[in-house]
């Protein structure tokens, strides 16, 4: 089915920005929220994207007032009558998306398409709260979403293959790479991600190195943001969201280190709010008390300090937790990589992490785990395809073999 026009719940930043994506391709939106000062800010941003544009000399004022006119606001369910596809981008709170998709059930044409932009929760859950299940579906686009390219494109136990091709073909209209994940807590970035900036905070908490070492041995690793620099970005209220969706469908190797809880519960929640790992404003660059005490805090509770660090350190619980991905048919080895490289921007000189990971060796990446579980427990349990794969001498590209085949 072609979207010929479409429509978007929430226009903060991730509402806006689709909306913006969606326009840009040339597709009438609707972009609605609750309040005129909300779709106001809304547009506010949309207009600030293609102006951007119009600066840099890739778009001319004219261009610019067209694809602006494409975009349509409301506070009611004005216009929803004839669109194909709305996509939902509410906070991440399970009975306000459920309303959304009830008050959606009833506003749009029943051959209309239901998506949801959640980062973690469940779609079919969402699809049981409508009348037309087969045409709900996840539509996880990734921040900023007019510049990234990836889209998760998640499936709901009812979704019809049908609406899967038909979102699959619209985020590719939108200039988009689509991967197919199956519906699992976290999906597959952000399930991958989370174990990476919670072995962060576990290195922070405990005096294995500073802020900004853990960030620069990151970024020299090749990654486009250190780990604090990206959970401030994102904001702590929504990596806080999906912890713990994350800890109630994986249990003990999701555990939050406890210096988390404490930076949220200060409200310091990133760029956002002035503060979170690190200082923002006219704070920026002084010495923070509060971080300090609050690691002291931690280590007098947990009686953990001056633990080793490592960059391995970082990056094996998201080595393991994509081996666990791949083996639970989450998606394919080479999606793995590609959601990795256009999801968060691992070095793409390094093939993505499973190819990462047959060049470590798999051998050496299993040995690597076992010790660090013997150090830190069990959250760095080794995948059990991980081990058959070294039990068979599928070390990686120094054997020919491992997650992928090398001539």
């Amino acid at each position: 089915m072609y979207i010929y026009k479409a429509a978007v719940v929430g226009a903060g930043a991730m509402g806006s920005e689709i909306a913006q994506a969606i326009s840009f391709a040339g597709i009438p939106v609707v972009l609605k929220d609750v309040k005129p000062a909300y779709v106001e800010k809304g547009m506010e941003n949309i207009r600030k994207i293609y102006q951007r544009r119009v600066d840099r000399g890739k778009m001319s004022q004219p261009e610019m007032e067209a694809k602006l006119a494409l975009v349509s606001t409301t506070t009611a369910y004005d216009g929803f009558q004839d669109v194909d596809l709305v996509i939902e981008a509410v906070p991440e709170r399970m009975d306000l998306k459920k309303a959304v998709f009830r008050d959606l059930d009833a506003a749009t044409p029943p051959s209309a398409m239901l998506a949801t932009n959640t980062s973690a929760l469940s779609i079919s859950e969402l699809g049981a709260s409508t009348k037309r299940p087969q045409k709900v579906i996840g539509m996880h686009f990734f921040y900023p979403a007019h510049v990234m390219k990836l889209v998760e494109v998640i499936p709901g136990l009812d979704t019809s293959e049908e609406t899967l091709t038909d979102i699959i073909g619209f985020a590719e209209n939108l200039r988009k790479l689509p991967i197919k994940v199956t519906e699992c807590a976290g999906f597959l970035v952000n399930r991958l991600l989370m174990p990476y900036l919670n072995e962060a905070a576990f290195c922070l908490q405990e005096g294995a190195a500073t802020l900004k070492e853990i960030d620069q041995a990151m970024t020299e690793f090749g990654l486009p943001l250190g780990p604090f620099t990206l959970v401030d970005t994102l904001g702590l209220d929504v990596c806080h969201d999906v912890v713990f969706v994350l800890l109630d469908a994986y249990g003990r190797r999701m555990q939050p280190a406890a210096l988390w809880e404490k930076i949220f519960t200060a409200k310091r929640l990133g760029v956002k709010s002035g503060a979170g790992f690190y200082q923002y404003g006219e704070q920026a660059g002084q010495p923070d008390t509060f971080l300090q005490g609050a690691v002291a805090e931690v280590q007098r509770e947990t009686a953990r300090t001056r633990t080793p660090f490592s960059a391995l350190r970082l990056l094996l619980p998201m080595i393991n937790e994509a081996i666990l991905c791949l083996e639970e048919h989450v998606a394919s080895a080479s999606d793995i990589d590609l959601a990795m490289i256009a999801g968060v921007g691992f070095p793409q000189s390094k093939g993505g992490i499973l190819h990462y990971a047959d060049e470590v060796g798999l051998d050496t990446v299993l040995s690597q785990l076992q010790e660090f579980t013997k150090q830190f427990g069990d959250r760095f349990w080794p995948a059990p395809l991980l081990k058959r794969r070294v039990a068979a001498g599928h070390l990686g590209k120094r054997s020919g073999k491992g997650f992928f085949t090398y001539g």
